[in-house]
Formats: structure tokens, sequence, C-alpha cells
């Protein structure tokens, strides 16, 4: 059990610091067939957590990232505790499956360049709805992708800033799920210490990521990016087929 957790942290590290994403879906994706989402949710707060920070506070501008996303985040920690009850209780498959094939489907038109793009003017009324969409979501399933991360690559960022919106949005959801957790009684304190674990195989997998992410040019970049959405898309559909 020790060695596939490491080996799935370590994965999952490498993904994330490749594409900026996908620690977490990696993690579920794998864990679930070893363990309760709730509990393989909780192991996941600490490497999460870290990871995210540490993606967010790698590049200058953090300040710029926050307020530009600032109406999107608090939607998120409102949707979490309302979705959490799924998480937490006999949740049904389907909201995985609804994830996974918008993913999917928007994963599969990036790659076509069928291009999306929020008009700045709208984003402080687009923002609010996607966050709160995707805590809603995120809450039930314990991965917060549908709608933040189409909503955040649509902005037009560049590399850097991408990396740095999606660890703003995936840390602050992180928070926002270990204290919904807590309010539920699936996250206590006995619990940081395993979950601090696996943040060793997740950071010195990011490590990795990242040395080859700033190999890439913007156009390899862009193709990994959404490759790794596609491929977290199906494959959140095919567990959850098979539950």
């Amino acid at each position: 059990m020790i060695l596939a957790i490491a080996l799935c942290f370590l994965l999952a590290g490498t993904v994330k610091g490749i594409t900026g994403m996908g620690l977490p879906t990696v993690v579920m994706c794998t864990l679930v067939f070893v363990m309760p989402g709730a509990k393989a949710a909780a192991l996941l707060v600490v490497p999460s957590l870290i990871t995210n920070f540490w993606q967010l506070f790698s590049s200058p501008g953090w300040v710029a990232t926050l307020r530009r996303l600032a109406l999107m985040l608090v939607a998120i920690v409102i949707g979490t505790f309302v979705g959490i009850g799924y998480l937490t209780g006999k949740s049904s498959p389907s909201a995985n499956i609804i994830l996974g094939l918008v993913l999917s489907i928007y994963a599969l038109l990036a790659l076509r360049s069928v291009k999306f793009s929020v008009p700045p003017k709208w984003e402080p009324f687009i923002g609010p709805v996607a966050g709160l969409a995707s805590g809603v979501l995120g809450g039930a399933t314990g991965l917060f992708l549908v709608p933040a991360v189409p909503y955040i690559a649509a902005l037009g960022l560049q590399r850097d800033q991408l990396i740095q919106a999606l660890g703003l949005s995936f840390g602050i959801s992180t928070i926002s799920l270990a204290l919904a957790l807590t309010s539920k009684g699936a996250f206590n304190v006995h619990q940081v210490g395993a979950s601090a674990l696996a943040l060793i195989p997740a950071m010195a997998g990011m490590y990795v990521g990242e040395i080859i992410r700033r190999r890439l040019s913007p156009e390899v970049f862009r193709k990994w990016f959404h490759l790794t959405v596609l491929l977290v898309g199906l494959s959140m559909v095919i567990v959850a087929l098979r539950k």
C-alpha cells in the first residue's frame, strides 16, 4: 500500500510539474481502487496545498493573479461546502462521468485549435459562475476542474501565468476541501501526518516535471496541457463506469 501510494504521488507530481495540473486527478483515479474517495481526498490535502502554492510563488506577479481571480476563488469556497455532502456520503459516479466528458470534449476542441476566450469585461460575471460550479462539483468529487480549468485557459494567459493561475485556483480549492472535510468529520489531525508523508514523492515528481516543462516550447506545452486534460477526463469516465 505504501509503495503504491508513493508511486502514485510521484507520477501525479511529475504530471503537475509539466502541465500545472493533474495531481489530484491522478491520485483520485488510482487510489480509488484501494480506498474510499473521502480517505483519498484527505491524503491529498498536504501535497496538493504545498505543490499548488509552490507553483503559485514560483513566478512573480501573483498579487495581480489573485486580484484577477478573486471573485472566482470566493465562489469556489462557497460551492465546496454545498457539494461536500456527496463526497462524504454515498455519492453517485454520475458527477465524475459528467466532469470527465466535459473535460474530454473541451480538450478535443482545443487540440483541434478551436480557441476559447473570455473578454476582460465579462470576467466579473463569468468568473463567479465558473467558481461556484467548480466548487460544487469539486466538493462532490474532490476534483476542482470544471469549469475552472477551461475558464482559466480561456483568459489568454502566457505559459507561466497560466501555471500560476492554476496553482492559485487549486490551492484555494484544497483549503476549501480540507475545511469542508473537517466539518463533516472526514479529516482530522491524525491524517495530517500521512498526508504530509505523501508530499515527499509528490514534490520529487513536481521537480522533475518542472525541468521538463522549461525545455518545452509554448506550442508543445499547449499540446501537452490539453492532452493531459483529455487523458484526465477519459480516466475519470472509465473509473466512474467501473464502480
